[in-house]
């Protein structure tokens, strides 16, 4: 397991990604441990290089018996950051995480790019909330707070279906070091960031949760909005833990937020996009046969078509190709479904992939578009073994 020892601290990070790629630090809640992060992976993954850890108290870092505070947490990031050679990066923290942030953005502001704050306050009027909840935990333990925690973690709907994101935040909540829980939760009773927040000038987005409870938009998200100028806002219709409770919409936020939005000419984007699905040299081929009477197709579709819609980050290309691959079904385009299914083999897809989209298009356009179909598949598996 990778550790970093940051003065005196034994702290637990994972890196994902690719090396070359920009870096985002993920922070995660109170109670929570880096794997809170999970839903988000995939997607930033092809984006960014990923570093997570396990807050102090947390997860396989290390329980010091003293109380912490949210400059201690923010220097645990710098130190780790600098034990990994990490000069600059984006931030995205939420609840606990989101103090953080602040305390980084408005304190070590050279070595961020963007911070996202999510579910996340300023400052409590009434400490002796956390006060309560931090003296119960040391004297009866975590499950003597665990359903209120959960009640504030996620909407009564979540609760009641308890999908496997809310088991798992419970079971992480439940084996989280008293201790460490105590000792972070004196961090939040005592944390003030105001003063902060107009020093911050770097890109900001607010995530806020429109059921949460413990960090509702009036008095905490709000604030912070209206303390840092020109900060970006999204709302979500979740509690808490907006990242697991409303995964694809916080990370499709994040992406807008972090990724330099399309500047310029889309065609050599598109050129590249295009390469990267059909391959170099039809590609090549197809733009030095055209004509002058279909060179102006031939530029349309690799501006729109390819450096546009495929190249929003929204859908990663799996999923890009068997919505293709429904759609052309539907539309019995089978020259066009048998070569976009023949690229799809050859990178992203496998036969599991076409198997659960031919049956999707079997219920939805009908069995003899999927019996084409499978009769298209079947054709390709065998000619590629």
């Amino acid at each position: 397991m990778p550790f970093l020892n940051i003065d005196g601290l034994r702290v637990y990070y994972r890196l994902d990604g690719g090396d070359h790629q920009p870096v985002l630090i993920l922070s995660h809640s109170l109670g929570q441990d880096h794997g809170m992060w999970d839903p988000q992976i995939p997607d930033l993954a092809r984006h960014f290089r990923l570093l997570r850890y396990d807050i102090r108290g947390h997860g396989a870092t290390d329980s010091p018996p003293q109380d912490a505070t949210i400059e201690r947490l923010g220097r645990d990031v710098l130190g780790m950051a600098d034990a990994l050679g990490i000069e600059r990066f984006a931030w995205c923290g939420l609840s606990i995480g989101g103090m953080i942030g602040q305390w980084l953005a408005g304190s070590a502001p050279e070595r961020l790019t963007h911070a996202v704050l999510a579910n996340t306050s300023s400052h409590f009027p009434d400490p002796s909330l956390m006060e309560a909840r931090r003296r119960k935990v040391l004297e009866a333990g975590i499950p003597a707070v665990c359903d209120m925690v959960m009640q504030r973690f996620f909407t009564p709907e979540s609760l009641a279906a308890r999908p496997p994101q809310v088991v798992s935040a419970e079971r992480v909540l439940l084996a989280t070091d008293p201790q460490g829980y105590a000792a972070c939760a004196a961090a939040v009773r005592d944390m003030d960031t105001r003063s902060l927040l107009p020093r911050i000038k770097i890109p900001v987005l607010i995530i806020s949760g429109d059921h949460d409870v413990s960090t509702p938009w009036e008095g905490h998200g709000g604030a912070i909005a209206a303390g840092i100028p020109q900060a970006k806002v999204v709302h979500l219709s979740a509690a808490h833990l907006s990242n697991l409770e409303r995964p694809r919409s916080f990370t499709a936020a994040l992406l807008e937020f972090l990724l330099p939005a399309p500047e310029g000419d889309r065609l050599e984007p598109g050129l590249a996009m295009r390469r990267s699905i059909a391959g170099a040299e039809y590609v090549d081929r197809a733009m030095a046969d055209a004509a002058g009477f279909t060179r102006d197709f031939q530029e349309m579709i690799t501006r729109y078509a390819w450096g546009t819609v495929w190249l929003r980050p929204g859908l990663d290309t799996r999923t890009r190709r068997m919505l293709t691959l429904t759609v052309l079904g539907a539309l019995s385009r089978w020259d066009e479904f048998r070569w976009h299914l023949r690229l799809g083999l050859e990178r992203e897809l496998e036969p599991c992939d076409l198997k659960e989209t031919l049956m999707q298009l079997s219920v939805y356009a009908g069995v003899p578009a999927a019996n084409t179909g499978f009769n298209i598949a079947s054709q390709e598996l065998k000619a590629d073994r």
